[in-house]
Formats: C-alpha cells, structure tokens, sequence
C-alpha cells in the first residue's frame, strides 16, 4: 500500500479520534449490547440490532484508522527546507490574478482538508497545480468555473 502523507496535526488528531473510539466508543457498545441481550429475545429486540449496527461503524472505523496511521508519512512543515518551493505541508498565500483576492491555504492530507480552516487536499486541483512551483510564479489551475489563475505571493513552512 502507498503512503499516506500527514502532517503532524493530522496524525495527532487521527490518533485521538482511535484513542476515543477504543476507550470510550467501544466500551459503550458493548454496554449496550449486553443490556439489550439481558432483555430476551433478539429476534424482535430493536435496541440489540441498533447497537450491533453501531458496534461494526465503530470496529470498522478503529480498522480504517489502524490501517491509514500505520501506512502514515508524517510530514513536519516546520521542518522542512525545500528552498522556497511549494511542497506538502507548506503554506501558501496567492493571489488571484482576475479579482485580486489574496487567500492562504496549507496543503495537507486528503483526511485533513478543510477549507474553513484554510487547508487543502494535496489531491485537489489547486493544489496539485502549485506543487513545485516558487514565490512569484503564476500558476493556472483548472478548476470547475473554468480556468483560474494565480499568482504565489509567499510559501512558509510552519
């Protein structure tokens, strides 16, 4: 299996999400499973099928989060030196060369994307378009309105 790029953040906060599911989550389903058992029949026992329904969400989210942090590249963006150039982990800031909207945006991994809080897929176009490129480089990016273009202000690793 690939690779999968994190940053530090990231993985933390994939770390927590397994933390809880296994010590909070599980326990409690288990609890509930047991108590819906201890009513009798389970043929007719709503609260048992409820319960057995979240109990495989959970297991098969405890795997899907084994699975991505043991396939994890963490990746510090305070770290890094990659001489000016646009890399995973950076921040970027571009300008948009039509409105003249300055916008700030970190690349992360497809887990950690979240546009409100200015972080982008590595896998998504915009970003995809500036890996590699410099502070002063225009970059278009084909993007669902059509082509948009850019042009890269500043790249910070922090």
């Amino acid at each position: 299996m690939n690779k999968i790029p994190l940053t530090v953040v990231g993985a933390e906060k994939l770390r927590a999400e397994l933390q809880h599911l296994k010590s909070v989550e599980r326990p409690a389903v288990i609890q509930a499973i047991a108590e819906a058992r201890a009513q009798g029949d389970l043929s007719e026992n709503a609260e048992y099928d409820a319960a057995k329904e979240k109990q495989g969400f959970i297991e098969g989210r405890i795997a899907e989060l084994e699975g991505k942090l043991s396939h994890a590249q963490i990746i510090d963006p305070a770290t890094l030196d990659a001489e000016g150039r646009i890399v995973f982990g950076a921040t970027v800031e571009l300008e948009d060369a039509e409105s003249g909207d300055v916008v700030s945006y970190q690349i992360v991994g497809d887990d950690e994307a979240d546009i409100k809080a200015s972080k982008i897929s590595v896998s998504s176009p915009i970003a995809r378009a500036l890996i590699g490129k410099y502070a002063g480089d225009s970059v278009d990016v084909q993007a669902p309105g059509g082509v948009r273009q850019y042009e890269v202000l500043d790249v910070l690793y922090k």
